[in-house]
């Protein structure tokens, strides 16, 4: 990321590069850590099976007219969310529950073997197990059902589809069921009336004595013609009364809450009453979205409820005004009905007066006889028809397939939950290094060193797992310290003895390490070299080079041995070391021994081209600060990301105090591949020195040898 939390809002796609190969280590920790947590979660979930059974419904037509092209169905959402909702009914589902025996069955999962009751039943069917959907702009219904007992799961789809099933046809074929068992009754009445009819005909002709005369006889008068149509015409009134009454008394039987569930079917076919439906029905999906997502006392979900009971209540006054407009119909044909009958009654009246009077009680009679005939017949042929209708299929729904048991669990969902584990932990992971990034105070790159401290950067050391001798000129590895002391021999003063010391703000920062791989690099290069272990409370310079840590720099300053004693050669064989001496608690290099340090310096100074402290942390320690004291000068050691930079700025602020010059600052540690600034010295370092390293496997093998003998001859000469 950037540099600097000022610089931040300049971050480019390379410093997000450089971020995730800092941090990789924590994102992947943090992507296997939720990624484990899935499994582990996703194997202990129940298993669940899904069971589908698919059905096709159509929105039902008109009533079948024999002999009579039908209209093609056609795709009505609102007719396919009714659906929905009438599968999910309690008139569904609660014959499935009984059927299957669900309470007992749910019980023993649910209920340590105790039988459910039906409601908690159907509400854990509705929420837990039973998912209906139906693709887009499509009639075909799927009934999926979750189980952890595959055939179970099965058992409940197909009784759930054929359950609906019937219930759907039962619904398609209720009102010509009841218009069949009426017709049957009327045609039963009508047959009485024609054999009564019959018996007063021949009653009438043995009264007038005129046996021989044709029933079928039609009379030209016309006055007969007259009542024969005005006969046809009641007998037409009569059959078109009933129709109306029924259907009036139909739907007057059916509860008001009931009724708008007719409004998609065959019995209401008004178009104002099926647009305010749907009206009600698009309000009532809003209350239902506004419900999920607003709090109860929300303007917009009140509005959208009183909007709702509104609609519901126009739909409702539109349903009585039907119920009204049937009554009225009904009412209207039986009085003209009636009136027709007193006007045919009045006709005869006046018929009976004319010339053929004797023959009128007869000619009634057969004309009777003859209506009540043909009404019989049309009753007849019309059931015939609607028996003939009744049997039509009209394909108002079909189950496409059975749920059969499922092999494999639906849930949980490996592949989608792995994908989501890995998804959300890599945001996760990828989240946790930016913020730590973010939070990150530590310097980051050579230019937030010398931009905040105001000192060069002497040297940037890779990081490297093990550390060894690096005093072959021609190691790759040595390059960096070799940079460093080239720099720090720039900076100091030419053809004169140097103290250094090399401070670090805390432990643990590789300034040890560091140190010993600089002072063998100067020993390689020529120079003598007096490498000294001055962090008597934690030396670590007797244990890099594998020496006695006995005598040494606290037997010195405590005169016990003189300090040519306590050198020791370093198995290298190019430079010599002091290590720290015998450990004591009460041993510091306090200001007690500042002096006695000076004498020794000096000494030094006159053997030595370069004498090297290894001195403890800065902060917390006061030895540093004695041993900074008497040095030329001072380097700093920062680690790469280690310490805030309020605790390097307090190390460089304790050194100036000291009245110390503070050479420049080495970086330690630093990440290969990181993205940022160091990339620019790794990568030359180890350009560079491969081609050397690979010029010198060029050479012969003897050639080789004899250089690097030589070389080394050369330095110990030089001793």
């Amino acid at each position: 990321m950037a540099s600097s939390p000022s610089n931040q809002d300049s971050a480019t796609l390379g410093d997000f590069v450089g971020l995730l190969r800092l941090r990789k280590g924590l994102v992947f920790l943090v992507l296997a850590i939720v990624v484990l947590t899935t499994l582990g979660v996703t194997a202990l979930l129940p298993k669940w099976y899904l069971a589908t059974a698919k059905i096709s419904v159509q929105k039902p037509e008109s009533e079948v007219k024999l002999f009579q092209a039908q209209s093609s169905g056609y795709y009505d959402p609102y007719f396919i969310q009714d659906q929905f909702k009438i599968i999910q009914a309690e008139k569904i589902i609660y014959p499935v529950i009984d059927a299957l025996g669900l309470n007992a069955i749910l019980g023993k999962e649910l209920n340590d073997g105790v039988a459910l009751p039906s409601s908690i039943s159907y509400k854990y069917l509705i929420d837990k197990m039973l998912r209906v959907e139906a693709p887009r702009a499509s009639s075909i219904i799927e009934i999926g059902v979750y189980a952890r007992d595959p055939a179970l799961a099965a058992a409940i789809a197909n009784a759930i589809a054929r359950i609906y099933a019937e219930d759907r046809i039962a619904l398609a074929t209720s009102d010509q069921r009841e218009g069949l068992v009426q017709l049957r009754k009327e045609l039963d009445k009508q047959e009485q009336a024609v054999v009564s009819q019959r018996d007063r005909v021949e009653k009438v002709r043995k009264e007038l004595d005129i046996a021989g005369v044709d029933l079928s006889q039609r009379y030209t008068d016309m006055d007969i013609e007259t009542l024969r149509q005005m006969q046809n015409s009641l007998i037409a009134l009569r059959v078109d009364t009933i129709g109306r009454k029924t259907r009036w008394e139909r739907f007057h039987g059916i509860p008001t809450a009931d009724r708008r569930n007719l409004v998609n079917s065959e019995l209401i076919q008004d178009v104002n009453i099926q647009n305010l439906l749907q009206a009600y029905l698009i309000s009532d999906q809003t209350v239902t979205k506004l419900m999920a997502r607003l709090g109860s006392a929300h303007p917009d979900l009140i509005a959208a409820i009183e909007n709702s009971a509104k609609i519901q209540q126009q739909l409702d006054n539109q349903l009585r005004g039907y119920e009204s407009s049937l009554e009225m119909a009904y009412k209207e044909a039986d009085a003209r009905v009636a009136e027709l009958e007193r006007q045919l009654a009045k006709a005869k009246v006046e018929q009976i007066l004319s010339a053929r009077e004797r023959m009128r009680p007869f000619e009634e009679a057969t004309t009777k006889l003859e209506d009540e005939q043909r009404l019989f017949t049309t009753l007849k042929l019309t059931l015939r028809q609607r028996e003939i209708d009744f049997q039509v299929p009209k394909k108002t729904i079909e189950i496409l397939n059975t749920a059969e048991p499922a092999r494999f669990a639906s849930k949980p969902n490996w592949p989608l939950n792995i994908l989501f584990a890995f998804v959300f932990g890599s945001i996760l992971g990828v989240g946790a290094a930016v913020l730590l990034e973010y939070f990150d105070t530590s310097f980051r790159n050579v230019a937030d060193v010398e931009g905040k401290l105001s000192l060069p950067v002497l040297g940037v050391i890779p990081f490297m797992r093990e550390a060894g001798e690096l005093h072959d000129p021609s190691s790759p590895e040595g390059e960096p310290y070799r940079v460093l002391q080239t720099n720090l021999n720039l900076a100091l003063p030419a053809g004169k003895a140097s103290v250094l010391v090399v401070l670090s703000s805390g432990p643990g920062e590789g300034k040890s390490t560091t140190l010993r791989q600089l002072a063998l690099c100067m020993a390689a290069a020529g120079e003598k070299v007096l490498l000294i272990d001055s962090d008597v409370r934690r030396p670590t310079q007797h244990k890099l080079a594998g020496l006695s840590r006995e005598p040494g720099l606290t037997d010195i300053v405590l005169n016990k041995v003189a300090w040519t004693d306590a050198v020791q050669r370093d198995k290298s064989g190019l430079l010599d070391f002091i290590p720290a001496g015998a450990g004591s608690n009460n041993i510091t290099l306090g200001l007690l021994y500042a002096n006695k340090l000076r004498e020794l310096v000096g000494e030094f100074r006159s053997r030595y081209d370069k004498i090297l402290f290894d001195s403890p942390p800065i902060i917390g320690v006061s030895d540093a600060s004695v041993l900074a004291s008497i040095a030329d000068g001072t380097v700093l050691l920062i680690q790469h990301r280690r310490n805030p930079e309020s605790m390097v700025q307090r190390a460089r602020q304790i050194i100036e105090k000291l009245k110390v010059p503070i050479i420049g600052v080495v970086l330690n540690q630093v990440p290969t591949g990181t993205g940022e600034d160091y990339s620019y010295y790794t990568n030359n370092y180890s350009y560079y020195s491969h081609d050397k390293e690979t010029a010198a496997s060029d050479a012969p093998a003897g050639k080789r040898g004899t250089e690097r003998l030589d070389l080394t001859e050369k330095t110990k000469r030089k001793w």
